[in-house]
Formats: C-alpha cells, structure tokens, sequence
C-alpha cells in the first residue's frame, strides 16, 4: 500500500468519518464508510497510528488519513501503521515526504498491511 500525500484537506463526497484519537476503533461501526480521518493535535501523541493498526486488522480496506499536526518524518511509520493518505502541515515539503517514503525498499518486521516477517514470507 502506497501512502498519498495531500497539501490540503478537501471534502470529496465520500462517505467519511472522523474521530478524535481516544476513540476505541475497535467497536466502532466500519459498515460503508469509505474513509476514516484520524486526527493528530500533536506531532507527539501517536494514538492515532494505534487507531490505524487496529482499523486494518478489523478488515477496513477504505482510506484511512491522516490530518492535524502531520510531518514528513511521520509519513513512513503512517505508512506501515495502515494510513493510506495523510494531509501535511502547512510548513512541510510534500515532495521531500515523497523522497522518505521511498528510502528504504524492503522491512524486515511485519506490519499492518502484511503482518507477517520477511524471514516468514521467503519461500
């Protein structure tokens, strides 16, 4: 899955929800939503990429995006937690986060797209 990264936040007419980062995704009703946005107030409060994980691994296979206070540096870890798009800051170079994204070609752990490790997948 590869992450999208948009410079600014738009309503597109999908069927979208979005929740602030202490609400338990686990029990939340996924039936035909298309998108959920997560929220990040802080760079520093993370509990949106637990949101994330949890989401994939319940089966949804909309959009999950991130907005709120999005670096660059945070793209790659979004990535492997199961967002599919994030919306960056205002001060942030969307292609510099391009770059990031394609640094490192391979992961040896699983993650949340595909859970298992390298080692487990090499035939």
């Amino acid at each position: 899955m590869s992450l999208q990264i948009i410079t600014q936040h738009t309503s597109d007419g999908t069927n979208a929800r979005a929740l602030a980062n202490d609400v338990d995704v686990q029990t939340l009703d996924l039936e035909g939503l298309e998108r959920i946005d997560l929220n990040f107030p802080k760079f520093t409060d993370g509990r949106a990429f637990s949101q994330a994980f949890v989401l994939r691994r319940r089966g949804f296979s909309g959009d999950i995006r991130a907005h709120g206070d999005v670096l660059i540096d945070q793209l790659l870890q979004m990535q492997r937690s199961g967002f599919s798009s994030a919306v960056l800051r205002d001060d942030q170079d969307a292609a510099h986060g391009e770059k990031l994204l394609t640094h490192y070609k391979a992961f040896y752990q699983g993650d949340a797209v595909t859970a298992e490790p390298k080692f487990a997948r090499v035939g």
